[in-house]
């Protein structure tokens, strides 16, 4: 079952208010109106919001509503996961659970994430997808307890937005029982990370004991 906002529309809200709080309901109206207005007069229609204040809400096209979809997804994930829920848990099982949470939040609306993957791979959406992504797995990693400051902040973002784009593209063609597929591949990804992590610290370890004069010294008077 796809993900339902547990936020409730104040009684006079913003547009931003209703911007999130319709960005599910345009996901649900996408498979049958496309990333367009018609999906936003459908969802506004469907929540008893007026149709040109729905409108105001959402002026950046088709990408602009993809990425209100990911910004309600992620306040979503936020609000699912305080630190004491992931306190007593394995880094790679803290990623596993975040990324599971999103992927989630598309389980019956893969025609949706088929078609915003399908727009925001279009060459002039790219960078601004991109950013998105990068956003995603930054918020990803803080959830997770990550705080890092020096090149490895970039690495580990850069390294997930990667794994959870290519999870997304299996999990819109993935017909198995409890998306048991999408998980596999997942389960893989990550393993994949924390060898990674694991052979960068082993090298970065290595590195700090290394001396080049006792490495000249030893080639010039060889251990006997």
């Amino acid at each position: 079952m796809a993900l339902r906002s547990e936020a409730i529309l104040p009684q006079d809200p913003t547009l931003d208010e209703i911007r999130l709080w319709l960005a599910p309901l345009i996901a649900d109206a996408v498979a049958f109106d496309g990333w367009t207005e018609a999906a936003v007069d459908a969802a506004a229609e469907s929540a008893g919001i007026d149709q040109a204040v729905a409108r105001l809400a959402f002026p950046g096209g088709a990408m602009g509503l993809i990425a209100a979809w990911v910004e309600h997804i992620d306040a979503e994930m936020i609000r699912a996961f305080p630190p004491e829920t992931l306190a007593g848990m394995k880094v790679r099982e803290r990623i596993r659970e975040l990324v599971w949470f999103r992927l989630s939040a598309a389980i019956g609306r893969e025609e949706a994430m088929r078609r915003a993957l399908a727009i925001q791979s279009m060459p002039q959406n790219a960078p601004a997808a991109l950013r998105q992504g990068w956003r995603s797995a930054d918020l990803m990693w803080r959830l997770a307890g990550d705080n890092a400051a020096d090149y490895n902040h970039y690495t580990k973002r850069a390294i997930l937005e990667g794994i959870y784009g290519a999870t997304l593209a299996v999990f819109v063609g993935d017909e198995s029982e409890g998306k048991a597929e999408t998980r596999a591949f997942l389960d893989r990804r990550i393993e994949g990370i924390m060898k990674f992590e694991k052979a960068k610290a082993n090298l970065l370890r290595d590195r700090e004991h290394f001396s080049m004069t006792r490495f000249l010294g030893r080639l010039r008077y060889p251990a006997r």
